[in-house]
């Protein structure tokens, strides 16, 4: 069958997309089950546990979300006996739901949690205060039989104060703590130290470190975490004398790969020492790989088939709990036994057809900052190819963050694109994670400057090598993504529509809307206020609004405390005195990152619809 680019028949429809792969949210032993968080998009969005017994743990209406530092994480673990411990999206509160009975609080009401971890019989969590300004955090452990709940008094507070913490971890004697914490005027994945404390918060001490992550404790006297001196995050151990170190952190097993990425949540595990003295990791370098690192520093590769924003969530005894996504499988929890190295998909993980969806192409384009890494998804339907001498339209995606990255994986919303006869390009420009400091580090001060290069050489870079129709590129992001998104049609050229999902359109308004935890990371992108003000006006598309010339969609969730509602309205509105060819979405009861099945269909649809429109063809839904 021939038929144009855009127009090919499909089975991935708008609905089986939203269905198609709930957000996974760690996974943990649990007896002799596997629990894992699960998001329930036709429950809005909530956030389930479920059971390898195939039970739910966390009945609807319950929800396990944290909104500490806004983006949340960690907001549910378990013990042994099957006591589960979450965070409730609504309240925030801490609660204990025993295997038999109701969820009753542990915490008062009014600060919350995430970052949850049971350790050596004892919760610890991450608090925030969300009214308090400037907001105090805090370490704290959690009283299980409930006295905390109505005395806030009972909590412990292991460390208290106007810093962010993050990762804290119980020594196996019980005696001392250690966190991750950073100050904030810095963003983690700049400078962030390594914190001890004994637990009766008596003594305090900082361990030389530049941007950690993750300590774990290996023994009573002896720490291992990730921190990035040399450029790359690479595991380090330090040995221990009380909360002074005995000697120089030692790097474990260096490589030229990143075992760690930005710290937005709290819920990410990117390696796990095991009792036996072995270390499971993740190395990055665009795609995962997990590796096995043995006492002597040697490695192996392990044979899993995730390859993409991998979380090291549990170990017990040789046996890992993996849970991500993958370049040829759908996103998943694995158990996998290192001894024998069988892998068994706990949650998800099926693979994928290779004729619907193909391996995305790893590819590195020049750009005037250095190479620009992307990852090329062909369009590909098995059943239809388009005429000859026709070149396809494509999309450019440009990921949130924007220090975050992509890592090439399967995923049914690009199939929905590329089955139709549309290509997709997934690009990490400057500034991204998992290459490096040195690449992450070219956004800073360069805001709306080497991203919007970045995004514009790779499209180039397709219609120069005749991959793209010069005349039907597309780019697509969302927040820090829409920003670029917006940005570029400011520059013209290159692309023909734009698609912005709740993007940054001013960053005055940004710098004044930011939440706390963003409070001053559009400084190290931009510069200082009030110093660098005209710099802000220059670089925000907003004051450039009448140089786009292309037509655009708007999408915005109505309840965005991150990028409000005010900054895709801002641009509707100079798009309307100019009368430029826009669409403008505003959901109900959404945030910033839509989550309900139905807006997922119609933002889906409306993008479709809007591409059909604006590069002549005529999708099928």
């Amino acid at each position: 069958m021939t038929s144009p680019y855009g127009s090919w028949p499909s089975p991935f429809s708008a609905a089986s997309v939203a269905t198609s792969s709930p957000r996974i949210d760690g996974a943990r032993f649990v007896g002799d089950d596997i629990w894992w968080g699960e998001s329930v998009p036709a429950e809005g969005g909530r956030v389930t546990v479920r059971s390898s017994t195939g039970r739910e743990v966390l009945p609807a209406p319950w929800s396990a979300r944290s909104r500490v530092h806004e983006y949340g994480g960690g907001a549910w673990t378990a013990d042994d006996e099957g006591t589960l411990y979450f965070v409730d999206a609504q309240d925030q509160r801490v609660y204990r739901l025993p295997a038999a009975g109701e969820p009753t609080p542990l915490t008062p009401e009014g600060p919350a949690h995430g970052g949850l971890r049971w350790q050596h019989g004892r919760l610890l969590a991450v608090r925030e205060d969300l009214t308090s300004t400037p907001r105090r955090r805090a370490i704290v452990g959690v009283p299980l039989d409930g006295s905390a709940s109505g005395d806030p008094a009972a909590i412990r507070v292991f460390a208290e104060g106007s810093a962010f913490f993050a990762h804290p971890a119980l020594s196996p004697d019980g005696s001392r703590i250690a966190w991750v914490q950073w100050s904030g005027d810095r963003m983690p994945w700049d400078a962030a130290t390594v914190h001890l404390a004994t637990v009766d918060g008596r003594e305090v001490a900082t361990l030389p470190s530049r941007a950690a992550l993750q300590p774990e404790w290996v023994s009573d006297d002896a720490l291992l975490y990730a921190d990035d001196p040399s450029g790359r995050w690479l595991l380090h151990r330090m040995h221990l004398d009380g909360l002074s170190p005995s000697a120089p952190a030692e790097v474990i097993a260096p490589a030229d790969a990143d075992t760690g990425y930005g710290l937005w949540v709290l819920g990410n595990r990117w390696f796990r020492p095991l009792s036996d003295g072995r270390t499971v990791a993740i190395r990055t370098n665009g795609r995962d790989r997990v590796v096995v690192i043995n006492t002597e520093g040697e490695t192996r590769d392990l044979d899993v088939p995730c390859d993409g924003h991998v979380s090291v969530d549990d170990v017990r005894g040789h046996s890992v709990l993996l849970s991500g996504n993958g370049s040829h499988v759908n996103p998943g929890v694995w158990c996998v036994d290192l001894d024998s190295g069988e892998v068994t998909a706990v949650r998800g993980g099926d693979r994928v057809d290779p004729a619907w969806m193909p391996a995305a192409q790893q590819i590195d384009i020049d750009g005037a900052h250095g190479p620009v890494h992307a990852f090329a998804y062909a369009p590909a339907n098995p059943e239809v190819s388009a005429p000859e001498d026709s070149l396809p339209p494509y999309v450019v995606l440009v990921h949130g963050g924007p220090t975050a990255h992509v890592t090439g994986a399967t995923s049914a919303a690009i199939a929905f694109y590329t089955s139709r006869g549309i290509g997709v390009l997934d690009v990490n420009y400057g500034g991204s994670t998992g290459y490096g400091r040195a690449y992450r580090e070219r956004l800073q001060g360069q805001w709306g400057v080497v991203d919007v290069d970045d995004v514009i050489a790779a499209a180039q870079g397709l219609a120069d090598a005749g991959l793209a129709d010069p005349d039907r590129i597309a780019i697509r992001g969302g927040s820090a993504g829409g920003w670029t998104v917006l940005s570029a049609l400011v520059r013209g050229g290159v692309f023909g529509a734009g698609i912005s999902r709740y993007g940054v359109s001013d960053l005055r308004m940004l710098a004044e809307d930011s939440h706390d935890f963003e409070a001053h990371y559009i400084e190290s992108l931009v510069g200082p206020l009030p110093e660098s003000e005209q710099l802000y006006i220059d670089r925000s598309p907003l004051s450039s609004a009448a140089r786009i010339a292309v037509p655009v969609l708007l999408l915005q969730g109505e309840d965005d405390r991150v990028v409000p509602p005010s900054q895709s309205a801002a641009i509707r509105d100079a798009l309307a005195a100019r009368g430029i060819d826009h669409e403008y979405v505003l959901y109900p009861g959404e945030g910033h990152g839509f989550r309900r099945a139905e807006t997922v269909v119609d933002a889906l649809e409306r993008e479709l619809t809007f591409l059909g429109r604006v590069f002549g063809f005529a999708p099928r839904l």
